[in-house]
């Protein structure tokens, strides 16, 4: 890891830790770069799934005994 030196707004970041359940700053700054990232992960998910012909709902659906 290195370090790096920012002027981080701190009303901002108070606000982020308050959402994020952080205590630190340098916790606060980390959660919210890992939110970002598994954000556009979701994201890309859902495209994925979104792709016609991509995922068969049916199939899940009778997987767990449905008859509907």
């Amino acid at each position: 890891m290195s370090k790096t030196s920012v002027e981080i707004d701190r009303d901002i970041a108070a606000q982020a830790a308050d959402i994020l359940g952080t205590v630190t700053l340098r916790d606060t700054i980390d959660a919210a770069l890992h939110e970002i990232v598994n954000a556009r992960r979701r994201l890309e998910l859902v495209a994925m799934f979104s792709e016609p012909g991509r995922f068969d709902f049916s199939a899940a659906e009778n997987a767990w005994g449905g008859d509907h």
